[in-house]
């Protein structure tokens, strides 16, 4: 496959995915500190809110309700309320999520390999 000057072989161009590019904006949405977290968490299992909660640790209730609005908008994330009381949702992911986060959870796992040796620099260049 020849790649133009103007488009690499991923996609983007010579100035990396232009500003008005859709794809910088689902970038920001699932690479959000929370965003992240949120889908490895239900990569392994469906959740209630208060087990995300509890699971994302230090997520605030508008952080959580916020990342998951937008993760349920960019079909990553099903809502599926249950009609009972006192009510009852469970978070999942979607066919879409389920393969994001295939695809986000080898870098998570690299990243928490790698986090300690890296802080570490942090500490021992001040």
């Amino acid at each position: 496959m020849k790649v133009s000057m103007t488009q690499s072989r991923h996609g983007f161009t010579d100035g990396i995915l232009p500003e008005a590019c859709a794809s910088r904006a689902v970038l920001d949405h699932v690479t959000s500190k929370w965003g992240v977290l949120v889908l490895v968490a239900l990569s392994e299992q469906t959740l209630r809110w208060g087990e995300l909660r509890r699971v994302v640790e230090g997520v605030s209730e508008k952080m959580l309700a916020q990342t998951l609005r937008t993760l349920e908008a960019d079909g990553f994330v099903l809502r599926l309320a249950h009609p009972v009381i006192p009510p009852r949702v469970e978070y999942s992911l979607t066919s879409r999520g389920r393969d994001l986060a295939q695809r986000l959870l080898p870098l998570m796992d690299w990243i928490a390999d790698n986090a300690d040796s890296i802080l570490e620099g942090h500490s021992a260049a001040r």
